[in-house]
């Protein structure tokens, strides 16, 4: 029933009414909203949990070791884009466990024709079919790593101390220390005459080279990544026994397929906040499947990342950022609503500069800058 446009309505808190809403038009409606017009950078990511390993795959390319034997495969791949693109032509998954020293990664990439060229460590192994891994163990998006590989097993890894939109270069010369990795092939390397099956990948992530400072950072009981993974794959043509790359009308290679375990929503894996969530656990291989339990900072994060996407939407219009939330879109003085519960949103902002906060019912403040970066500040404002 619609209330009488005359009538007044009885007065209650700001934080009331917002649960008042929430009760009666329900979560999803109410949280839509603010987020319109940027849905497909806010889609839930995919998950997956990590079981330990008492004994170690071998690391030889052959996936059908007794560890994966027991261990849960991830979802298929899909476009980056996510459902608003066709479903990939070929399949690609992942299996992963880790023990004490290592994360272990085993990936099963279907192609019938399998070919790649580049032999040298840190060519841009993209310029060939391949498989990718993007790993950020601080959930900052900063301090992040990639590793890249062709069906010739070379490799291709670089440090990232924050994403290229924020001014970050890659640090190619930088190398995973002790890395271990492994392909096999399933048919024959660049021999178009013939149907392959596919290639398989196995990786050995040592713990120790994905640490920032002196003291190795080994995963416990819960501990949460982001992590995802991402297949290349462009269109070729066979001539004269070759693979070729299709050419548009002025000569240049049709751009490729990028197919991930995660969905970006945008055509850039330089988006940390968009990965998958790795969670680590301690019962072993072959136990009982998981879900993976997310940290109510998580929802929070998603308002933070709003204010940050509309900030750079912003600046790129008026090329300053704007210096209140209400400049932005936002009302109720900032107040949003996170699982049912209200949490107060915070700007503050220069020309060049600006720090967004949310604060939640347990007073714990969590920030994000013009770069990016998410941290945890001071309990208190």
């Amino acid at each position: 029933m619609r209330a009488n446009m005359n009538t007044p309505l009885p007065k209650f808190p700001v934080s009331l009414l917002l649960l008042i809403v929430l009760l009666l038009y329900g979560e999803s409606k109410a949280q839509s909203l603010p987020f319109e017009g940027l849905e497909p950078l806010f889609t839930k990511p995919k998950s997956y949990v990590a079981f330990f390993a008492d004994k170690a795959p071998v690391i030889d390319g052959d996936i059908n070791d007794d560890v994966w034997q027991v261990t849960s495969w991830t979802e298929e791949f899909i476009d980056i884009e996510g459902d608003a693109q066709p479903k990939p032509a070929f399949d690609t998954r992942v299996k992963m466990v880790w023990n004490n020293t290592h994360l272990f990664i085993a990936a099963e990439i279907k192609e019938p024709h399998v070919w790649a060229t580049l032999k040298q460590r840190d060519e841009i192994i993209f310029h060939d079919n391949d498989f990718e891994v993007f790993i950020n163990p601080e959930n900052s998006t900063h301090q992040y790593y990639e590793i890249e590989v062709n069906a010739f097993n070379t490799i291709f890894d670089l440090f990232m101390g924050k994403p290229y939109r924020n001014g970050g270069g890659a640090m190619i010369p930088w190398n995973l220390d002790k890395l271990q990795s492994a392909v096999q092939v399933q048919g024959t390397m660049n021999n178009p005459s013939d149907t392959d099956t596919g290639w398989t990948v196995e990786m050995a992530i040592p713990f120790r080279s994905l640490t920032i400072g002196n003291e190795t950072k080994i995963p416990e009981e819960g501990s949460l990544w982001r992590i995802n993974f991402s297949r290349v794959e462009w269109d070729t043509d066979i001539r004269q026994g070759k693979y070729i790359k299709r050419k548009d009308s002025k000569g240049r290679s049709l751009p490729e397929h990028n197919w991930v375990w995660s969905p970006q929503g945008v055509i850039n894996m330089h988006y940390p906040e968009r990965w998958g969530y790795l969670q680590f656990t301690r019962q072993k291989v072959g136990s009982k499947a998981v879900a993976v339990s997310l940290p109510y900072t998580e929802m929070q994060r998603n308002y933070l990342w709003l204010v940050y996407y509309r900030q750079k939407a912003y600046y790129e219009e008026h090329k300053q950022y704007a210096t209140s939330l209400a400049m932005l879109g936002f009302s109720n003085a900032g107040q949003v609503v996170v699982e049912k519960q209200v949490n107060q949103l915070r700007l503050e902002a220069t020309r060049h500069q600006f720090m967004a906060t949310i604060q939640g019912p347990d007073r714990a403040l969590w920030s994000i800058n013009q770069e990016g970066l998410i941290q945890k500040l001071n309990n208190t404002l």
